[in-house]
């Protein structure tokens, strides 16, 4: 498995990747928010190239993908939102989220960011350091459960962030 930045020949098979990885459990109709909400989240000013990383298999074909997008606390641009996070069903338990989740704070961390923030599940999370966003002194947009709401400081994250987290656009539409 390789970890890399997005390219342009990767944005359909980002979306199979989210559209699979996010599929009803019942196999119910419609596509996944997740497999949108990258596009949309690419045409918004809080799209940071950067932060937009696949997993590739050894053949080159994509089987994961993360993205972080520049988020805001207190309306501050100090904060990256985390996600969508997807591995295709085939790949999962095998590490690549995991190995994705660690590259994408490896280079938030190598490029000063302060801290990230993200939505999900309370069981898996807290094993990359993510805890509690009210914990910071950061609040949830809207009235989602502090154990889902989390955050994780890095280097440069000053006590001072402290407020109302804030997603990009994209987010809001879901």
């Amino acid at each position: 498995m390789l970890i890399r930045r997005e390219t342009p020949a990767d944005v359909d098979a980002i979306r199979a990747v989210h559209s699979a990885a996010f599929a009803k459990a019942d196999g119910g109709p419609g596509t996944p928010v997740e497999a949108t909400l990258v596009d949309a989240l690419r045409a918004d000013e809080g799209w940071l190239p950067a932060y937009s990383l696949v997993a590739t298999d050894s053949d080159g074909q994509v089987v994961g993908h993360v993205v972080a997008t520049r988020s805001l606390v207190a309306g501050a641009p100090v904060a990256l939102g985390l996600g969508p996070l997807g591995v295709l069903p085939d790949w999962q338990r095998r590490g690549v989220g995991s190995a994705l989740m660690h590259a994408v704070l490896g280079a938030a961390e190598a490029r000063d960011e302060p801290l990230v923030v993200l939505l999900g599940h309370p069981d898996y999370y807290p094993r990359f350091g993510f805890r509690p966003a009210v914990e910071l002194g950061v609040t949830p947009p809207q009235p989602w459960g502090p154990q889902y709401f989390m955050a994780r400081p890095l280097t440069a994250w000053r006590e001072s962030i402290r407020g109302e987290f804030r997603y990009p656009r994209p987010f809001d539409d879901l």
